[in-house]
């Protein structure tokens, strides 16, 4: 493998001006310009980036955490987040942590001995004693005790318009099926948004909401079936998902007894929706959001906290009456 001292040589110039060269430095002559990069083609030379990272103090990467790539909604973030981060020059290290908080921490450890410039983080694991203010960090959806920049979605907003578009199908009977993590996050306020709404439309409301995991839950659907529940919105897509499922096994036809709403808007493969009725997130803009405010830390780190909150939209889908 070609060196940095035999592009010199082959060029004729000094160790110190090939440097020079690779960095953008400026005062070299077209001529010598011309020399270096000729040499480097012919010798195939690739710079050493790691040497030039550590001269530069960076090193053009930034860490993805997420619980797992298998759900869908976290794979489609994850590609938005690589793809905007290469639009800016930078690399994504991704991090399944499957909910397994030591595997978080070694990554928060990187950034703190500079390996890695920054993190994006979805995480409900007890990682609070180790976020800081200083910390190169942006959160999704997720508050820590420290104010810490985060992207989300009008989660209130969402549940809200659930609510409505169940009622304005002819749901006479709600309810929400959710979960929740004893971190505190934003999500909750999609079954705030929901409940507020159904208390105003003054029709019956029943939920299923503890903490993960959700135990039982064949049991508690079929409790909601026999009460005549006729409209349920699911704090997400995967939870549509399993409770489909469950009303098939019960002989329950969709959307013609009972009509379900998800969150996320989560996509089977690019363009190509899911298909159910959900109140979908801007995936591709928070991911966008994220990776900008997390280049602005690390080129400030006395910027102070971000947050961006992202409107929602309703999709239409085959689990609600047209």
């Amino acid at each position: 493998m070609a060196t940095m001292k035999d592009v010199a040589k082959l060029a004729g110039v000094s160790v110190g001006t090939v440097s020079r060269y690779i960095n953008n430095a400026e005062g070299l002559k077209e001529n010598t310009k011309q020399a270096v990069e000729q040499a480097i083609k012919e010798l195939n030379y690739i710079p050493n980036e790691y040497a030039k990272w550590l001269k530069m103090k960076t090193t053009q990467t930034v860490v993805l955490l997420i619980p797992s790539v298998w759900n869908p909604f976290f794979s489609e973030f994850a590609y938005h987040v690589e793809q905007t981060l290469s639009a800016n020059n930078y690399k994504m290290i991704l991090c399944n942590s499957g909910h397994d908080t030591s595997r978080e921490l070694e990554y928060i450890k990187m950034v703190v001995q500079n390996k890695v410039d920054g993190i994006i983080g979805i995480t409900y694991n007890n990682i609070d004693d180790y976020i800081s203010k200083q910390l190169p960090f942006v959160s999704i959806d997720r508050y820590f005790n420290q104010k810490t920049s985060y992207v989300t979605t009008e989660n209130y907003q969402g549940g809200r318009l659930a609510a409505t578009k169940l009622l304005a199908k002819g749901a006479s009977k709600l309810a929400y099926i959710g979960d929740y993590n004893e971190y505190p996050n934003d999500t909750v306020n999609r079954r705030l948004g929901f409940k507020e709404r159904v208390r105003e439309a003054s029709v019956p409301y029943h939920e299923i909401f503890e903490h993960e995991p959700l135990l039982d839950l064949e049991r508690r659907v079929n409790e909601l079936i026999n009460m005549g529940v006729d409209g349920i919105f699911c704090v997400t897509d995967t939870m549509v998902l399993k409770v489909l499922e469950i009303l098939k096994s019960k002989q329950v036809k969709v959307p013609e007894e009972i009509q379900l709403i998800g969150y996320d808007g989560m996509n089977l493969s690019e363009n190509q929706p899911l298909g159910i009725s959900t109140i979908v997130q801007p995936i591709e803009l928070m991911a966008q959001e994220a990776v900008e405010i997390i280049l602005k830390k690390i080129s400030n780190p006395k910027l102070g906290p971000v947050v961006k909150s992202l409107p929602v939209t309703y999709r239409e889908g085959w689990t609600t009456k047209n």
